[in-house]
């Protein structure tokens, strides 16, 4: 059974679909996982990370993309076939990596999310709108070990989709005012989320982005969000816990980004020093919470 994990900041810039793309291509190359990555956001960063924009538009075209899934519910009609969708082998690294498949977006998402509120609520209504995801990956449950969903950075139908059907949500921020504002946002949207669904997901912590030794911001800014973790979780100032791992602004991670750029390792990708450790301490941080 496939573990969900959702990837979510309502602040963007903040290293979120890096860090997810990063924790997939790790996760499948280094630990053998069988891995989903889902890209919800619109802006497609995670999709063009992992494949070839020509290939990303020649999916798109021919109707296979997330857009569609949503795009299916609001007109009745039947296009979307998830067996289609999916990508296999996807990654810059190797040609490809066996054990990672992706789920590509769309930027037609941003057309419709306005709609979405409006899907008809199924026969008998046992269905609804957040529950769209949930009912297309359904019979992909024992194909994966983990299923990395990459959340938009907003809270609206698209990301409450990704929610319903995670086990476990992460928060990566930049230890700013700006990028940390936003965490009791999201702790209390998704606390009114389970009592209103009875779906058990729960926080799998917040993951320091961006991090510059040097500052004293940020020093003072971790150091806030550690403390708060240390209170209980019905204080309103509450944060889930945070990773040990940090991973560092460099220059690296946005040329890691970029697909056309071909290597033969990890290492190679992330650069042999502390970005690639970083990631794999992460990695291995990430499986200790979930495992």
């Amino acid at each position: 059974m496939a573990v969900f994990v959702s990837t979510i900041n309502l602040k963007g810039g903040v290293g979120k679909t890096q860090m997810t793309v990063a924790l997939a291509e790790f996760l499948a190359l280094e630990h053998h996982k069988k891995v989903l990555v889902i890209d919800l956001d619109a802006q497609t960063n995670a999709t063009v990370s992992l494949i070839a924009e020509e290939a990303w538009l020649e999916k798109d075209r021919r109707k296979e993309t997330l857009a569609q899934l949503f795009l299916d519910k609001l007109e009745n009609t039947s296009c979307f076939d998830i067996r289609r969708a999916i990508v296999k082998k996807v990654s810059n690294v190797g040609g490809g990596i066996e054990n990672l498949d992706l789920l590509p977006s769309s930027p037609r998402l941003l057309e419709i999310q306005d709609s979405l509120a409006f899907v008809p609520v199924g026969r008998f209504f046992v269905a609804n709108p957040v529950t769209i995801l949930k009912n297309a990956v359904y019979d992909l449950l024992d194909e994966y070990d983990f299923v990395l969903i990459d959340c938009p950075p907003y809270l609206g139908i698209t990301t409450l989709n990704g929610i319903y059907i995670s086990n476990y949500y992460l928060i990566p921020c930049i230890p700013d005012i700006l990028s940390t504002y936003g965490i009791p946002l999201i702790l209390d949207r998704i606390k009114k989320f389970i009592e209103a669904t009875r779906w058990n997901i729960r926080p799998l912590g917040i993951v320091i982005s961006m991090y510059r030794a040097q500052s004293r911001l940020h020093s003072t800014m971790i150091q806030d969000l550690q403390n708060r973790s240390q209170l209980p979780e019905s204080d309103p100032r509450w944060t889930p816990r945070i990773f040990n791992t940090k991973i560092p602004l460099a220059a690296k991670s946005a040329e890691a980004a970029e697909f056309s750029v071909s290597v033969n390792t990890l290492k190679q990708k992330y650069g042999y020093g502390n970005l690639y450790e970083q990631y794999k301490n992460l990695t291995e941080e990430f499986l200790s919470y979930v495992e």
